[in-house]
């Protein structure tokens, strides 16, 4: 396991961190704490850092254009103004089923967002990951558990994604120019019996995938073939998802989380919840703008 120096970006305990997504144009890192119902907003630069609340759950964050986002929400895509913090529903997403909130996402190079969904206490076969892109909106995946690890290639033609439940990293061809898949999941990785389960996720620019291993106090990178290449200790028991952040994209934003600790645990993991900042010895690349809509 490599030792490399971890910085807090953010000593906030969050109950559940989550989601994190970077806008380049304006050095801001976001992510959420889903049951707390809060968004953070930090300045890499600087480390300042804010905290919103929200009115409801939430769990991804893309950005739509200079003064819009789009917001993944526990019954909608909603579009979040940045000055004022107002949200609009733009879609609509299980609102009809009161058991499921959003879990993990990623946007697609083209613009296209994938989003799952999974029950809020994490029931067996309750969630879904969809494809939204220019206004519509498809199931791809039914029964899934714990939605995560959704990301993608350089050039958009693999998509990745797990169900935490499962244990299995899979590979799925796509078409680039949408985001939707062209063939059907297959395994890359198996990590049944392995400590730990596989979380959330982020592709680098050498198409490396770097997974956050919940409950394993660590951060492993996989090569497109399938290959475990490096495995970094993290200071926290319950990482969920990285992004690559910095002006030259060489930096490393981990969140984590506390759910599921009682008081004892929680002592034991001082770190547990918080906000972490390294270089890890690679770059990532921008994420793309999400598109809402047919123009």
């Amino acid at each position: 396991m490599d030792d490399v120096a971890i910085g807090v970006l953010s000593d906030h305990r969050c109950h559940l961190g989550e989601g994190p997504a970077y806008d380049h144009r304006t050095d801001t890192a976001w992510w959420f704490d889903i049951l707390e119902k809060k968004l953070f907003e930090a300045k890499i630069a600087t480390g300042e850092t804010r905290i919103h609340d929200l009115p409801m759950m939430a769990s991804e964050l893309a950005v739509i254009d200079d003064h819009r986002q789009l917001v993944a929400t526990a019954d909608g895509l909603y579009v979040r103004d940045v000055a004022t913090g107002r949200l609009e529903l733009h879609t609509r997403l299980e609102d009809d089923n009161g058991r499921t909130r959003s879990n993990d996402g990623r946007v697609h190079p083209c613009g296209a967002l994938w989003i799952g969904t999974m029950g809020r206490k994490a029931e067996t076969g309750a969630g879904s990951i969809y494809w939204f892109f220019r206004g519509e909106l498809r199931r791809l995946y039914a029964s899934i558990t714990i939605p995560n690890a959704i990301s993608f290639s350089p050039d958009g033609t693999v998509g990745y994604f797990t169900d935490t439940h499962e244990g299995i990293l899979h590979r799925v061809p796509l078409d680039p120019a949408t985001g939707f898949p062209t063939g059907e999941p297959s395994a890359l990785y198996d990590h049944r019996g392995g400590e730990g389960g596989l979380d959330g996720a982020v592709v680098d620019a050498e198409g490396l995938i770097w997974n956050a291993r919940w409950g394993a106090s660590c951060l492993d990178v996989y090569s497109p073939e399938g290959k475990r290449l490096r495995t970094i200790a993290l200071p926290a028991t319950r990482p969920t998802c990285p992004i690559f952040v910095g002006s030259a994209f060489d930096r490393l934003l981990v969140t984590s989380a506390t759910e599921g600790m009682d008081e004892a645990e929680r002592g034991a993991d001082p770190k547990g919840g918080m906000t972490f900042l390294f270089s890890p010895g690679a770059r990532g690349l921008p994420e793309a703008r999400v598109k809402v809509s047919a123009e």
